[in-house]
């Protein structure tokens, strides 16, 4: 039995490391785009709000109603402020997990070259040794014709 290359368990381990960092990646995308999506709702609610007051506009409407717009908005633009936060948390974060990913990527790919170099080192000598044998025959059949 031929014993197997160090480098073959070396490739399945970081592919597998590779595996788990496109996993990472893609969970960090889906909480980037989660995040969007929140905000973007924050954005259409706030812009609904807007139009909902806008309607009113030329009617009469108590101070109380209008004050508590105006603070209700207030609490709409800080949860858009903390929302753009999140993005940008969720965006540092996915560009992490993509480097982490490419990094790993990488070695997997330099592992797969090392291999395919010895791979073709070994075809190589084996090419060598067997043209040796069938020069090494060639000449034996040259010298048994040669003593006939």
């Amino acid at each position: 039995m031929a014993k197997q290359d160090p480098l073959h368990t070396v490739l399945k381990l970081t592919s597998e490391a590779e595996e788990q960092a496109a996993l990472q990646l893609k969970s960090a995308q889906l909480a980037l785009q989660k995040c969007q999506s929140q905000l973007e709702a924050l954005r259409n609610y706030r812009l609904d709000y807007m139009k909902q007051m806008e309607s009113h506009h030329g009617k009469n409407i108590s101070a109380s109603y209008y004050h508590q717009f105006h603070q209700f908005v207030r609490q709409v633009d800080e949860a858009i402020t903390k929302q753009l936060t999140s993005v940008a948390e969720a965006d540092t974060q996915r560009g992490h997990r993509q480097r982490h990913w490419q990094e790993k990527r990488q070695k997997r790919k330099a592992v797969e070259l090392l291999l395919e170099h010895k791979a073709q080192k070994a075809r190589k000598a084996e090419m060598r040794l067997e043209q040796k044998m069938v020069d090494e025959f060639a000449s034996q059949m040259f010298y048994r014709k040669k003593i006939r």
